[in-house]
């Protein structure tokens, strides 16, 4: 158990979100006011928003609410790094500050309503808190089962993924300095944060409809993100491949002594069409597996490069508009 009211930093990753972002800050503001005045969170308490190199007025409209409200922060990309990084810069920027935060999107699909259970779990000893989604009945249907599969094949894979997870989360300031000796650049959050072993709990909530604008993350975005994850967190796929690999050589080996039999029969064999068949079949897996093992190749290559994650342009934060470091 904690005795202490913990200060809470909101993080919300932004790209394009300006048809959206001045009702869910008023949304946020109010929330954490409420929190703060009910004793749950201690005053102090911030929004964090994450400028990912948005082409539109994001950042003019996070300048102009920090300018009129001490309790909303921001920092912007010098571009797009993508909302897993935007996630990560705003948790590693603020574990010096808060003694938790929470992530949220700027959509605030998730309801926020459930923010008093994250702080009453991390109150109960807990440096980690999942928001897993009640149900997908806000999903379209061919969203709805291409995640249902996706969870199910990172199940398979190996990789520790709860389903119906979302980067709605609460980490403590110990779960965030563990999380930011992680120095890889090929980021899967939901399945990176459970490796660290912390004490964790999980708080469901409902998925609303979104106030307005368009979701910014598109199919591409979420394949990217699925293969990423996939690739990430598991070398279960190489395993495959050895396993289907050894099964092609049993294959061609029986269909070679069949060819044999044959041969020294003195049989004629028409399998032209079966050859074919055969060889494109082969042909086509050995590429397949070629890119696989490729892909994996290509991200260890990434990560040598060290390159940062990501690189900060400007800073509103609290009052002095620098951070500790302008890049990770």
């Amino acid at each position: 158990m904690r005795g202490k009211t913990p200060k809470l930093y909101i993080v919300i990753p932004c790209y394009n979100e300006e048809e959206i972002l001045n009702q869910s800050l008023d949304i946020l503001c109010d929330k954490l006011q409420r929190l703060i005045d009910g004793d749950k969170a201690a005053a102090g308490s911030r929004v964090v928003c994450v400028d990912d190199g948005s082409k539109d007025k994001t950042w003019d409209i996070i300048a102009e609410r920090s300018a009129g409200n001490e309790a909303v922060l921001g920092i912007k990309f010098s571009r797009n790094y993508g909302h897993q990084n935007a996630i990560l810069a705003g948790m590693l920027e603020s574990r010096n500050a808060a003694d938790c935060v929470v992530t949220i999107d700027a959509d605030l699909q998730q309801d926020v309503e459930a923010l008093d259970d994250f702080l009453a779990k991390y109150m109960e000893g807990c440096d980690v808190v999942y928001g897993v989604r009640n149900d997908r009945d806000t999903d379209k249907a061919g969203k709805k089962i291409t995640a249902e599969a996706f969870y199910k094949l990172m199940k398979i894979l190996g990789a520790d993924v709860l389903p119906n997870s979302a980067d709605y989360r609460l980490l403590s300031a110990k779960a965030l300095n563990a999380l930011a000796d992680y120095p890889e650049s090929n980021l899967f959050l939901r399945g990176l944060i459970p490796t660290m072993g912390f004490k964790s709990d999980i708080v469901y909530f409902d998925v609303k409809d979104r106030t307005g604008g368009q979701s910014k993350y598109t199919l591409r975005k979420m394949l990217n993100l699925a293969l990423n994850g996939i690739t990430s967190m598991s070398t279960r796929p190489l395993e495959l491949i050895v396993a289907i690999g050894s099964l092609f050589c049993v294959l061609a080996l029986v269909i070679f002594i069949l060819s044999m039999i044959d041969w020294a029969r003195g049989m004629v064999v028409q399998g032209w069409t079966t050859t074919v068949a055969l060889l494109c079949l082969i042909g086509g897996m050995n590429l397949l597996t070629n890119g696989l093992v490729g892909l994996y190749v290509g991200k260890a290559y990434i990560e040598t490069k060290h390159r940062p994650r990501y690189i900060i342009d400007r800073a509103i934060w609290d009052g002095s508009g620098v951070l500790e470091a302008d890049d990770q």
